[in-house]
């Protein structure tokens, strides 16, 4: 019996390794044959607040059937959120449908500036500093998944500075105007429309 005891605790604690928040509770109806069907529909997030979060929308006969049916679709979609200094990594733009979310990185202290569902999201993911606004329609359910996508759109943290590397370098040669060659000669580089005026001017001056 104690055997039974530890597996039924061990599977308590698995769990609640998420924390879950309810998003959106409705009562929706559908017409049938016989007359309408009333039904619980619900829109549960859950996220443990170490980069992983996830949500999940479901019907029920009641709250807790809802509930329970949403909470099992979350666990298994849940996505992994880059966090970099308890922040986002950039600022993110997404529209999905009619619902439009910004989300910006914040310094240290800033806490998380969002309302409703982006909020709720951001907590639960453990973002701790990040401003963001709903631009779009205040559809709970929309704003969710326009938030998912967002979070999902963020770039690796290696392409990011494959890139910074790619500029820098493109960059500094750029700058450097007198390349040399191999053999020692200067390289020739594409001329400007002004250089060439220049250069007309000057041979003239030396022709007289």
């Amino acid at each position: 019996m104690a055997k039974k005891f530890n597996k039924g605790k061990d599977i308590y604690k698995k769990e609640e390794e998420f924390e879950q928040r309810v998003v959106d509770l409705a009562r929706v109806t559908r017409v049938m044959a016989g007359g309408k069907r009333m039904k619980f529909r619900a829109c549960l997030a859950i996220g443990d607040k170490k980069g992983r979060v996830s949500f999940g929308v479901a019907k029920g006969a009641d709250v807790t059937a809802a509930i329970t049916k949403a909470f099992n679709k979350a666990k298994k979609r849940v996505i992994v959120v880059p966090i970099i200094n308890e922040t986002i990594p950039h600022e993110v733009r997404v529209k999905f449908k009619s619902a439009k979310i910004l989300l910006r990185p914040a310094k240290k202290g800033t806490g998380v500036k969002a309302g409703g569902a982006v909020r709720i999201l951001c907590e639960l993911a453990g973002v701790a500093n990040v401003t963001a606004k709903i631009l779009g329609s205040n559809n709970k359910i929309n704003n969710v998944k326009a938030t998912m996508l967002a979070f999902q759109s963020f770039k690796p943290l290696k392409k990011m500075n494959q890139k910074v590397n790619i500029l820098g370098k493109e960059e500094k040669n750029i700058d450097n105007d007198n390349i040399i060659t191999e053999d020692g000669s200067p390289k020739e580089t594409k001329k400007t429309f002004k250089d060439k005026i220049k250069n007309l001017i000057i041979k003239k001056s030396e022709e007289k």
